[in-house]
């Protein structure tokens, strides 16, 4: 028996992605501020820690838009999934 697993999750902006960053958690307030001001929808997930990570989906064609907006600012670390192994490995 086989069974179809799509290689990404598509949508009319591109593929589905996951973003990550890690920052330490006196940080969290700029990079929460970084990401709205952002011309799209972020809902992040917060992971307190030694290190915090604000994790969220977004498109792939918005990456360099975050990415750049991030590194401006300081904070380089940007780990980026698909979102189809992301669901899959949990």
């Amino acid at each position: 028996m086989s069974v179809w697993q799509p290689a990404a999750l598509v949508g009319a902006e591109g593929e589905l992605v996951s973003v990550t960053v890690s920052v330490d958690p006196r940080d969290l307030e700029d990079v929460l501020e970084i990401l709205a001001d952002l011309n799209f929808p972020i809902n992040p997930q917060i992971c307190h820690g030694p290190v915090t990570t604000v994790e969220f989906p977004a498109y792939a064609v918005h990456l360099a838009d975050i990415g750049a907006k991030l590194a401006g600012a300081g904070f380089p670390s940007v780990i980026v999934k698909r979102m189809w192994e992301e669901i899959h490995v949990h």
